[in-house]
């Protein structure tokens, strides 16, 4: 019997296949570019970085960690991606930046506690979202922020994230998203009080392909954000 993983090897494979285009702003993933300010943004609001350690888990090619380290935090960032590892590593080296990255999944990741850990647009591409959070549990010192964003599962979801982006606008690569993935409000936030933590907030997140801007909502029919903090 096989080990239980959050790693999907077809999402591995998928991400791998993108490995020179992250910082590519005009590329196959410029959506991640065009959202990173508004989620900066987001999390600043909620708890300064600066001077604090910080874990970036599913980091990518570093967009996210890369803009925290500028902010002044303390950044690890993991990811099961090796390409994208290196990818993030030239990066922190192009900018002289010192950032911690390791190519592992968060369950065999170990490191002292973290003040703030962040995980946004990676828990619709997991086999366990749950392993995810018990992990982000053990990894967050008590009274620790963590922030998540992810998709909601709804027919407005599938046609938005999925068909509209994906097969009509182009602005994300195909099968980029599985919608049976994508995680209700209601059960995240039913998962992380179950293992912990106090919701802080709980957001939309809205964006607009023309402008290639985005926005923070009032509605979750599609992406949204959100902030806790683990139960001293």
């Amino acid at each position: 019997m096989k080990d239980e993983t959050t790693v999907d090897s077809i999402e591995v494979k998928k991400f791998t296949k993108l490995a020179n285009t992250w910082w590519d702003k005009e590329g196959p993933l410029k959506t991640l570019h065009d959202i990173n300010p508004i989620r900066l943004e987001y999390i600043e609001k909620i708890c300064s970085v600066n001077g604090k350690r910080v874990l970036d888990i599913g980091c990518g090619g570093g967009v996210l960690s890369t803009s925290i380290a500028k902010l002044g935090g303390n950044v690890s960032g993991i990811d099961v991606a090796e390409s994208a590892i290196l990818v993030a590593k030239e990066r922190a080296k192009l900018e002289s930046l010192h950032i911690n990255y390791d190519c592992v999944p968060v369950e065999n990741y170990i490191a002292e506690p973290f003040q703030v850990i962040t995980c946004l647009e990676m828990l619709e591409h997991v086999n366990d979202p749950e392993m995810v959070l018990k992990n982000a549990k053990r990894l967050l010192i008590p009274g620790g922020y963590l922030f998540l964003s992810t998709i909601n599962r709804t027919v407005t979801a599938y046609f938005g994230a999925v068909i509209a982006a994906e097969y009509i606008l182009n602005i994300i690569p195909k099968q980029t998203h599985d919608y049976n993935k994508f995680i209700k409000p209601s059960e995240m936030c039913g998962m992380l009080r179950e293992n912990g933590f106090e919701i802080l907030d709980l957001t939309g997140l809205n964006y607009n392909p023309l402008t290639r801007k985005a926005t923070l909502t009032d509605s979750l029919n599609i992406n949204y954000i959100l902030s806790c903090r683990l139960f001293d």
